[in-house]
């Protein structure tokens, strides 16, 4: 076996929590039964690694069969990435049945007629995902993969889930292969990322479930008691349950999906008293608002309940989930007063 692949094996196997080492192997299905139960569990991880790099080497482990076991690990612990979300266009509404095979040979034919120096792999998984990983090199040196990207590909949908190497010179070769090999004409990013990648496939595949409601009837204050201490009780009470109902009405009552990157495109008439002759001419003004945070949406939904924001929280936030799926072009059309941005 390559002294390459040997390492790679070894600090794969160092990176898997030690109660699961048995199962990602089990599931990698290279080693036999009798291969793992050989296994002393019981020794230190750095000990266990080479063990199963040993037993790697009397089956004659190759990269391929590396490669498959990190695909297997980042499966598995797909938190240990930054993924981007992209979406693909047709220019009909034309539907093709999808080939796994000529996906493969399309993506792989694409990418390797472009740059020699490059390793791809591919695993498909029950729920119509293909996961490909692929090592980059360049003219002059062999695949790195210790750098690799990944993309993640639900066949049937036009989302593309992709987390990049260091090496984001290659992201335009990645993506052309993938619009040739999924037969789709364009691909765009859409602004949104996040280390949860199931937080992400639930907003762009709207299994996430969020309430987008922009009129709320005002809650009647108790002016009735006549002790003030008691009314103005009361009145915190009444407006803390409002707090929360306009909340659950907006948010929903699970827990947010986990989103830590978020920026859309606004675009907004600057308001004013004609009389005041502010702009000569009335031309939109457009800016670039970005959000960040390690839980967007769960922090969003925490403002109006902390005292920092009121309820109901402003469209421009409580979309973001829904919008994601327009690349996040938002026109506010809500009252404003003179001398605030407004569209048109």
């Amino acid at each position: 076996m390559d002294e390459v692949v040997a390492e790679y094996i070894r600090r794969t196997v160092l990176k898997i929590p030690r109660d699961e080492i048995l199962a990602v192997l089990r599931q990698w299905g290279f080693l036999s039964d009798t291969q793992l139960g050989a296994i002393n569990l019981r020794q230190t991880k750095e000990s266990i690694s080479r063990e199963v790099v040993r037993l790697c080497e009397e089956n004659s482990a190759d990269l391929k069969q590396a490669a498959i076991l990190d695909i297997i690990y980042n499966n598995i612990y797909p938190n240990k990435r930054m993924w981007s979300v992209y979406q693909m266009k047709k220019t009909g509404e034309e539907t093709d049945l999808f080939d796994f095979s000529n996906f493969k040979k399309t993506f792989k034919g694409r990418l390797q007629s472009a740059l020699k120096n490059v390793t791809i792999s591919f695993r498909e998984y029950e729920d119509n995902a293909i996961w490909i990983r692929i090592a980059w090199g360049t003219p002059y040196t062999k695949p790195n993969q210790y750098k690799t990207s990944y993309v993640v590909y639900h066949s049937q949908t036009p989302y593309v889930f992709i987390s990049v190497s260091v090496l984001k010179s290659n992201l335009p070769l990645l993506c052309q292969a993938l619009v040739v090999a999924s037969n789709y004409h364009d691909i765009r990013e859409m602004e949104l990322r996040s280390h949860c990648l199931n937080s992400l496939k639930d907003i762009v595949f709207k299994r996430y479930s969020q309430n987008f409601q922009t009129h709320y009837p005002k809650q009647q204050k108790n002016i009735a008691t006549e002790n003030v201490d008691i009314r103005i009780i009361q009145e915190d009470k009444s407006e803390k349950e409002r707090i929360q109902r306009v909340n659950k009405e907006v948010f929903g009552d699970g827990p947010q999906p986990k989103l830590e990157f978020a920026q859309y495109k606004l675009e907004t008439m600057f308001k004013s008293d004609p009389n005041m002759d502010v702009l000569e001419r009335r031309e939109p003004f457009r800016c670039l608002v970005k959000f960040s945070s390690p839980d967007l949406l769960e922090s969003l939904k925490s403002l109006a309940p902390a005292g920092m924001a009121d309820a109901p929280l402003s469209p421009l936030l409580t979309c973001i989930p829904q919008k994601a799926r327009n690349y996040f072009k938002i026109r506010d059309r809500k009252d404003v007063l003179p001398g605030s941005f407004v569209s048109p």
